[in-house]
């Protein structure tokens, strides 16, 4: 078993310090694609035969990278969190709250602790709570794509998210946008209906400070150069829509 202590996760002088660790609140783990990919190669047998199926469907190598890397890793440090060899670790999907299915959160069998993992780019980030948990990280577009990208994203904010974003001059607005995805998906994922709920619905904010439905926490955290990140975790009840 590779425990979490051995995992090469160095992300180099210009990165946050590893392994990210709020207190109080979830574990927080952030790893560079590029840095661990050749490893997570050679121990690519610890993933069980969905994810191999997965990881094999996809056509691009950098998404197999991507792929790789952080489910290698949360393996990892699942098993080291339980004390377990990370390849019997076993996975199952929570019922949706928004229609039942088995499309929730993912979720060890038997074990109540609960995780979040995200990947965009080179960067994959995860987080490790006592209750639910989500988290997001994303790349910030490139100068000449942020306009377009957001005033995509923008025609699915909340209304009162537009009317903030509105009010800050353009060159303001790409970042604000990224900062306010980041945290709505967060939160999404951290309910366990990710995008299949409507994201126009959830007021997270554009600001430097985030807001949070009922029974939530949502802060940014963290991010390697390029991206933004954001992480939500559930302290009551209410969950989804507020």
């Amino acid at each position: 078993m590779t425990a979490a202590a051995d995992l090469d996760l160095d992300v180099g002088p210009d990165a946050p310090a590893r392994p990210w660790l709020s207190s109080p609140g979830p574990g927080l783990w952030a790893v560079r694609v590029s840095l661990y990919a050749d490893r997570a190669r050679e121990v690519e047998g610890i993933l069980d035969d969905g994810e191999r199926a997965r990881l094999q469907g996809l056509r691009r190598a950098g998404d197999r990278d991507q792929y790789r890397v952080a489910h290698v890793v949360l393996r990892q440090l699942l098993g080291d969190r339980l004390g377990r060899d990370p390849a019997r670790v076993r996975f199952f999907r929570e019922p949706c709250p928004g229609c039942g299915g088995p499309h929730g959160r993912p979720a060890v069998v038997g074990v109540p602790l609960h995780f979040s993992l995200s990947h965009a780019g080179d960067a994959v980030l995860l987080a490790f709570a006592d209750g639910p948990v989500g988290v997001d990280v994303e790349r910030r577009p490139a100068p000449a794509l942020a306009a377009q990208v957001a005033s995509e994203l923008t025609e699915v904010l909340h209304p009162a998210e537009r009317a903030e974003l509105s009010a800050l001059p353009a060159g303001e607005r790409p970042a604000a946008v990224a900062r306010c995805w980041s945290r709505k998906e967060a939160y999404l994922k951290g309910v366990g209906i990710g995008l299949g709920g409507n994201p126009a619905l959830t007021y997270v904010g554009t600001g430097a400070a985030p807001s949070a439905p009922p029974g939530w926490t949502v802060a940014d955290v963290p991010a390697f150069p390029g991206y933004v990140a954001a992480r939500a975790v559930r302290t009551g009840r209410l969950g989804l829509d507020g």
